[in-house]
């Protein structure tokens, strides 16, 4: 559909967008970007950015959370993978499983399930964005995904 240059010459454009999902606000679905988030509201889906994400203090996330970098300063239900850094502030709640190549935790933050550590955080690939797919990591588990394959 696009060829290598068309690919990065989007993909850099979308990488330098800013999304905001504001305090008070809800939203029940995936939010899919390349370009950095920032959540101070709810939202009850999975969350993929190819770039940097940030959950204010006063954010709700139910569902994983898949990003480049990531810095948590509210609450997370659901597994995190991230593939470069991940910072988690004071007042960050995470209740699932982390998997990170990198990881700051301050004093105060709490997190309640397994961590890896390493290079064992998948790779954010653009190619699920283009062809309409999910990266694994964000959508079901694998039980669940070998179920709709028999199924389809």
């Amino acid at each position: 559909m696009f060829n290598k240059q068309e690919k990065k010459a989007v993909e850099e454009q979308l990488t330098t967008s800013s999304n905001t999902i504001g305090k008070g606000t809800s939203l029940i679905g995936d939010v899919e970007a390349f370009g950095n988030i920032r959540i101070d509201g709810r939202v009850k889906g999975n969350i993929t950015t190819k770039s940097k994400l940030v959950l204010g203090d006063s954010s709700f996330i139910d569902g994983n959370v898949l990003a480049q970098n990531a810095e948590i300063e509210g609450e997370v239900t659901g597994r995190v993978e991230v593939t470069e850094v991940l910072v988690l502030k004071p007042t960050a709640r995470i209740s699932g499983d982390i998997i990170v190549n990198k990881m700051i935790v301050e004093a105060g933050a709490v997190f309640n399930g397994a961590c890896k550590m390493g290079a064992t955080a998948k790779e954010i690939k653009i190619s699920d964005f283009y062809e309409g797919g999910k990266p694994e990591s964000t959508g079901k588990n694998q039980k669940q995904q070998e179920a709709s394959a028999k199924s389809a």
